[in-house]
């Protein structure tokens, strides 16, 4: 997961793979600061790059999309599953609106890690129902999560044990 989020690969100009990216060099700061285990100093930056590059590209921007991505992926590293979940969870829809199955599909995949991480089941099963929501929507379409249901039923057995601890805790 980590090398498909922080990637060698610096960010180029939509259509031009040699121009240098309006954020090759932000992304490329995020990118130390988390290879050298500064994820609060990452995830600074990555919130504030996504703020301008979300106002000069507009939000939905391939780019800003996956400066997104990097974002969740540092909210997790800093122990923040809440909202790595949320931030993969938005990103899914966004995708799915935009027909892009597989990208829907990956931050399904990213949403899944991090919920796996929220250690409080109440919290878990409220996050839970809403991830196998989407995803059964996702299943439902053409595309690499109708092809996996195995861990869409993972999932959904999560839920339940969820279900029984949360009701241990309350009872």
């Amino acid at each position: 997961m980590a090398e498909a989020v922080l990637g060698d690969e610096p960010l180029t100009a939509p259509g031009d793979a040699t121009t240098p990216a309006l954020l090759a060099e932000p992304t490329a700061r995020i990118n130390e600061a988390v290879k050298e285990g500064r994820t609060e100093a990452a995830a600074q930056l990555a919130e504030q790059t996504v703020a301008e590059a979300s106002g000069t590209l507009g939000p939905e921007h391939p780019e800003v999309l996956r400066l997104r991505e990097l974002t969740a992926y540092i909210a997790y590293l800093s122990g923040d599953p809440d909202r790595a979940f949320r931030l993969s969870l938005d990103l899914s829809r966004i995708h799915r609106r935009a027909g892009d199955a597989e990208a829907a599909y990956g931050n399904v995949q990213s949403a899944a890690t991090a919920w796996r991480a929220v250690r409080d089941p109440a919290r878990g099963l409220e996050l839970g129902h809403e991830l196998v929501g989407l995803w059964s929507e996702l299943a439902a379409e053409e595309g690499p999560a109708a092809e996996d249901s195995e861990q869409l039923e993972s999932a959904r057995s999560r839920i339940g044990r969820l279900t029984e601890r949360a009701r241990a805790q309350t009872g």
